[in-house]
């Protein structure tokens, strides 16, 4: 049963994360930057203003019931900025080449729109609950925005999203900070699971508030700590990096494939790795992300929706960079035969960073990196889990309670178990989370345009 159940997930899988899906998420990004004029470069001065800008500025808004724009961006940041950030761009380099990463960037570019589009999208179609909590997301801005008769594709994103929070969002996270305490201090899986349980339980029990002040204390630190390693590496090796950008741009157009592969697919490989990677690594336009910004107590839709370009910026064209940039100049033979000898993408990255650091230190630094990738991960997705669930039972505080329990339960199944399975079908789950979600940016895309242009118009 297990042999069939891989099997059609697979089969599944290929096509979610495949060329003609990646052709239509990033084509999503190509219509909507046309359809507003380029917003991440006509206004992108602008948007670093006020965005990171502004929190250098003393605003004593009270946010009231929910988060502040910071505290919401960081719970999306939390959730995007992850495992993919270091084994996903390491893999997709040791297989795509070089060139991978100048795709990654071209992805980039275009998600910064397409996050925009959905988390503007999220703040005008939201909803307020009894206790005064914002509440939105995909589900509610195909709902409303599309009309009652959409419902049905609403309903389809949140069993999609509800379903891959157990996956995704937490036996994979769980189980990657189990091998990061095992390798550190030696610490078994079960009582990594146990103690990570109960962190989880007193943040999630929280409420979204809490889950905010954490996170907007946790992202800047562990996004901090994995750059100043990253520039550590770059600092190092400083006369290689004009030449690893040279190769980035000419593999990107290469015919000559990575380690001895088949010539003439190079580019193909090329850009589904780069586009692949930057997507499941930023998560523009999978739909996850608004889910938290929609909780800002900002009332411009636009003015929260620039933390998106923001955050793919950073999480992309930043940390993601720093990855392929360590990589690329460690000198590590490339290809999947060259994948192979390496226990994981992780370790694979480790050893580059070992390559350049002195000792074993750059190891330690991407376990402890990774450790705090994966805890944020969990806190952000316990929220998405949560409302995406609410959406299906109209707010029931007993399956809330129930979601949270089973929930904090996982977390210790994924920290003892290997959970590849779980975390196939939950990264299956998590692409086609994007398909209802790039139905109604393309369909909305109007409201996008308008909303924009009444914000920017007296800017």
């Amino acid at each position: 049963m297990l042999e069939i159940i891989t099997s059609v997930n697979g089969a599944i899988n290929s096509f979610v994360w495949g060329p003609v899906m990646l052709v239509l998420l990033v084509g999503t990004g190509v219509f909507l930057t046309i359809r507003t004029g380029g917003i991440q470069v006509r206004y992108f001065g602008y948007i670093l203003k006020n965005t990171i800008g502004s929190l250098f500025s003393k605003k004593g808004k009270d946010h009231g019931a929910n988060l502040s724009p910071f505290q919401a961006v960081s719970t999306a940041m939390a959730a995007t900025v992850g495992t993919g950030n270091i084994a996903g761009v390491t893999g997709a380099i040791f297989i795509g080449g070089p060139g991978a990463v100048f795709w990654m960037w071209v992805s980039a570019f275009f998600g910064m729109c397409t996050k925009y589009s959905e988390i503007l999208l999220a703040m005008k179609y939201r909803t307020k609950d009894e206790k005064g909590v914002y509440k939105g997301g995909p589900m509610y801005y195909i709902e409303e925005g599309l009309g009652k008769n959409w419902k049905w594709l609403a309903v389809i994103f949140a069993i999609l999203g509800g379903l891959a929070s157990f996956g995704i969002g937490n036996i994979a996270q769980s189980n990657e900070i189990a091998g990061a305490m095992n390798s550190l201090l030696g610490i078994s899986p079960l009582i990594t699971g146990v103690v990570l349980a109960v962190i989880v339980a007193i943040v999630v029990f929280g409420g979204v508030q809490r889950i905010g002040q954490v996170t907007s204390l946790l992202v800047p630190f562990m996004a901090i700590f994995y750059v100043l390693a990253g520039l550590a590496v770059i600092a190092l090796r400083i006369t290689d990096v004009p030449a690893v950008f040279v190769n980035i741009f000419s593999s990107a157009f290469s015919f000559e494939a990575v380690g001895g592969g088949v010539m003439g697919y190079a580019i193909m490989i090329a850009m589904r790795q780069g586009f692949a990677r930057g997507v499941f690594s930023n998560e523009a336009g999978l739909g996850s992300a608004p889910i938290a910004h929609a909780t800002s107590s900002t009332d411009e839709p636009a003015e929260q929706a620039m933390w998106g370009v923001f955050e793919v910026f950073v999480d992309t064209i930043i940390i993601c960079t720093i990855t392929a940039m360590t990589i690329l100049l460690s000198g590590l033979e490339l290809g999947e035969a060259a994948l192979a000898n390496y226990a994981s993408k992780g370790a694979a990255a480790a050893a580059a960073f070992n390559e350049v650091l002195p000792g074993t230190i750059g190891g330690k630094v991407l376990e402890i990196s990774l450790l705090f990738f994966a805890l944020s991960t969990i806190l952000s997705w316990s929220y998405y889990g949560e409302r995406c669930w609410g959406y299906l039972t109209n707010g029931n505080k007993i399956v809330d309670l129930v979601y949270k329990t089973i929930f904090i339960v996982v977390v210790v199944f994924g920290a003892t178990g290997s959970g590849t399975l779980m975390w196939d079908i939950s990264d299956t789950l998590n692409g086609m989370m994007a398909i209802p979600n790039l139905i109604a940016l393309i369909a909305l895309s109007g409201v996008i345009v308008s909303v924009t242009k009444n914000y920017f118009k007296n800017k």
